[in-house]
Parts: C-alpha cells; sequence; structure tokens
C-alpha cells in the first residue's frame, strides 16, 4: 500500500483489523482525519478497536505519536530549560501529579504536564483540580510559555490547538472500552526527560507485572527514538494510593502532602519519580540526591509555594489559593463538600491485609465520581476517606471508611462490594511492600 489517499477509510479499518500493519502514509492520513473531524467518530471507534485487538508494531507507535505530537501547536522551549514530564498509566487514588509537579519546580526544573480526564475508573488529574474554584485547564501555548516562565510548572488539557489528535482520541478510548491498548498510551512532547509511571496490580489497567514492563519497555523505546531521554517506574496498584479517593478529596490529600505531611506511599511515589527525572535531566548526579532534594521541597515549603503559584496562574482568586495552602486550611470552605457523610464498620477483628482498590472506585464510579461516556460530567464532591492503613490492627465496629455521597443513601450492593474489599485476617500474614518495584532505564531493566 503506497498511497493512504488511493485507500478509503474503511478499508483501512479493515487492514488493522485483519492484522495488517499501517504505513507511514495511512497513519498520517488517520491522525489528520481525526484532528480536522472528516473522519465520523464510529470510524475512529472502529480503528481504535481494530488496534486494541491487533496491536501495533513498534515503527506504527513511533509513526503515531509523531503524528499526534505534530497534530497542532508545536511547544518549544529555551534551550537552557530543563523541561520534565511525568505521565502515569492510570490508578485508583493516584494525585501524584499534584505535588510532583510544584516540587519538580522548587527545584529549578519546568514542568508543562498535559493531562486527561478520568478514563475508565481511574481519576483524571484535570477532573481532581477543577474541584477548586477558578481553576482552568485550557490555555493558549502563549499563555502556558508566560506560566512556566513566571512559575515553572502548569496542568493543563488538550486543545483544539494543543495536541487536538490526543484529545478526540483519549475521549473516545473511554468510550470505545479501548484504554489499555499500549500503541495508544505512548505518547511525548518536546522534553528534557519523562518517566512514565506505568502500573500493574488488581486495580490498574494492566493486571500482572509481565505485562506492564512490556508496555514499559515499548513506551520506553518510543520516547528514546522520538529524542527524549524516556525512563519508566513500575509500582503496584491493588490498593488505593493514599488515603483518599475521589476528586475534592484527593486534592485536599495532595495538598497535605505538599505541607510534608499526609501518607507515607504518596510521599514514595513522588519522591521516586521526581528523583528519577532529576538524575536523567542532569540536574541531580545520582537518584538518591535527586530523591532528598524532592523530599526537602516538600518539607521545607517551597514546592507548597509552586503549587500555590500555579493555582493563581491558572486562574484560582488568589485569597482562595493562599487559603487552601495554609497551614489549617478548612478545605471544603472552597471546594463542593458531599451533602452525606456514610461509614462503614469493620467486621472482624485482626489486621487490615488489602485494600480492593478496583471495587473501591467502581461504587464511587457509580455515586458520581467518574463519568461513563466522554463528556459527562461528574460529581467532584463523590469519595472515600480510608480511615485505616495496611496492616493495622481494627477491632470489629470500627469505622474503617467513611463515603461522601449525594444520594440519600448507599444501596444494598453498594455495601456490599465495599465490605468486601476490605480484607481482614491474621496480622503475620501481612507483608509490608513498596510501591515501587522496578526502573526501566534506556536499553537497560534496573531492579530496585
Amino acid at each position: 500500500m503506497s498511497s493512504a489517499k488511493s485507500v478509503s477509510f474503511p478499508e483501512l479499518i479493515k487492514l488493522k483489523r485483519d492484522g495488517g500493519e499501517l504505513n507511514l502514509a495511512t497513519i498520517h492520513t488517520f491522525v489528520q482525519g481525526v484532528t480536522s473531524e472528516t473522519i465520523q467518530q464510529s470510524q475512529i471507534g472502529a480503528m481504535l478497536m481494530a488496534i486494541w485487538q491487533k496491536g501495533m508494531t513498534d515503527e506504527e507507535t513511533l509513526a503515531l505519536t509523531r503524528e499526534m505530537m505534530n497534530s497542532g501547536d508545536t511547544l518549544q522551549w529555551p534551550s537552557e530549560w530543563l523541561v520534565v514530564d511525568k505521565h502515569s498509566t492510570g490508578g485508583v487514588g493516584d494525585k501524584v501529579s499534584l505535588p510532583l509537579a510544584p516540587a519538580l519546580a522548587a527545584c529549578g526544573c519546568k514542568v508543562p504536564m498535559i493531562s486527561g480526564r478520568g478514563l475508565a475508573h481511574t481519576g483524571g488529574t484535570l477532573d481532581k483540580l477543577e474541584s477548586i474554584p477558578g481553576f482552568k485547564v485550557n490555555h493558549s501555548v502563549q499563555q502556558l510559555n508566560q506560566i512556566l516562565t513566571e512559575v515553572g510548572c502548569c496542568i493543563v488539557g488538550q486543545t483544539e490547538s494543543l495536541v487536538p489528535a490526543d484529545r478526540v482520541l483519549y475521549a473516545i478510548r473511554d468510550a470505545t472500552s479501548t484504554v489499555d491498548s499500549l500503541p495508544l498510551i505512548t505518547r511525548a512532547e518536546g522534553l528534557r526527560a519523562l518517566v512514565l509511571d506505568v502500573k500493574f496490580g488488581r486495580a490498574a489497567l494492566y493486571k500482572d507485572l509481565d505485562d506492564a514492563r512490556c508496555l514499559a519497555q515499548s513506551l520506553v523505546t518510543a520516547g528514546n527514538k522520538l529524542g527524549v531521554k524516556t525512563g519508566a517506574v513500575l509500582s503496584r496498584m491493588d490498593s488505593p494510593i493514599g488515603q483518599n479517593v475521589g476528586n475534592a478529596v484527593e486534592v485536599a490529600e495532595a495538598l497535605e502532602c505538599l505541607k510534608g505531611r499526609g501518607p507515607g506511599d504518596l510521599k514514595e511515589l513522588v519522591e521516586q519519580l521526581g528523583g528519577h527525572l532529576l538524575w536523567m535531566c542532569g540536574h541531580s548526579k545520582t537518584l538518591e540526591s535527586g530523591k532528598r532534594e524532592i523530599r526537602r521541597k516538600l518539607e521545607n515549603g517551597e514546592a507548597l509555594r509552586k503549587f500555590q503559584a500555579m493555582l493563581e496562574a491558572q486562574g484560582v482568586d488568589p485569597d482562595v489559593a493562599c487559603s487552601l495552602c495554609s497551614d489549617q486550611a478548612d478545605y471544603f470552605k472552597y471546594m463542593k463538600h458531599a451533602e452525606h457523610q456514610t461509614e462503614l464498620k469493620v467486621l472482624d477483628a485482626g489486621a487490615v491485609l488489602d485494600i480492593d482498590g478496583l471495587a473501591l472506585a467502581q461504587v464511587l464510579h457509580k455515586l458520581g465520581a467518574g463519568r461513563t461516556k466522554a463528556g459527562e460530567k461528574i460529581d467532584h464532591s463523590v469519595g472515600a476517606e480510608i480511615l485505616v492503613e495496611m496492616g493495622q490492627l481494627v477491632q470489629k465496629g470500627q469505622s474503617w471508611i467513611r463515603i461522601h455521597h449525594n444520594s440519600p443513601s448507599l444501596n444494598e450492593e453498594q455495601f456490599s462490594d465495599l465490605q468486601k474489599a476490605l480484607v481482614i485476617g491474621s496480622l503475620n500474614r501481612y507483608k509490608a511492600e513498596s510501591r515501587v518495584v522496578e526502573f526501566i532505564h534506556p536499553n537497560e531493566l534496573n531492579r530496585l
């Protein structure tokens, strides 16, 4: 097939459906059709499903990523900037970007995070930030450059001019259940270094470590071929990250992390991912020194001040930003609070061995925290506070979770699903494990 112009789009869908390989011209035609909206959404969905079923070669993945990067305005940075970014395959309670971006900015990096909305059972970074009144996620390239110059970090969404193909595909992937397609996750911007948080486990897109490793290696290969120094962290995603799951409640927990507090596993991921970026971009001589610097920025308030400046630069009233970032902030003075809170009790005494993040996320999704179709509004106030920690000894009748909801009450199925998510047993069966399992460096695999 020498030219995409000589072949109709239904024929291209059939070619991929039957396991054929798309050449550069056909991939260009596909992305241009997505961007110009000359391809029907049903046809785009059919192509995404064909890609999900048959996969893509490394050459196809690289070509698709390059075409998507070039589908809109090109982001160009001054040569002296240390421009870095992090992308995650998504997880339950994953609010890592919120403290990570300002912590990196406090270290002198420039962090232009182009993020997405919730996909399937995972929460979206943009959805979380829009819990904050006034926060704007859509900015022109000129505005983005100004924010980076003045603040050092921003978290924005895809727009009609900024990675427009990615914006369309991101939404349709959700609607067509093709979220977990390896080639459709791969993307990059003009960066000095990129770290990918590839999650595996019950509540992740990829359930086992081998599949996640395969994805990570493909992403690392594609990123480096595009000229971006790229590495990937493999991290566990069975139980939720931190103690809060939802949109507004996760913002509150991210702010606690920025104030030097918050849950240990969240801080671990922020330090690991930030440390790897500082090391890969040449800012830090070693991984350990990079992690230490990130930790210091969280503890001394510099990362918090960057976050406050980012809020103001992205539309939040200065008084609101200042109040949220104060030491004893009442987070729900400004963010919407659900009308009802329901606590569930521990049914048997023992140690907390597991909390099923997927089961919890699915209940919250049904309560309104997630969307069932692209463009649907979500309820930012719906969420959960987990009141116990892994390995903790608990008593029968003790509250273990608080659900924030606006429906009058939880139904029997939701109660049952939530109670099944908590696993109680003997303390000697509990094994504390780090979230981070491996780091994939360009051309080599290092077990941490």
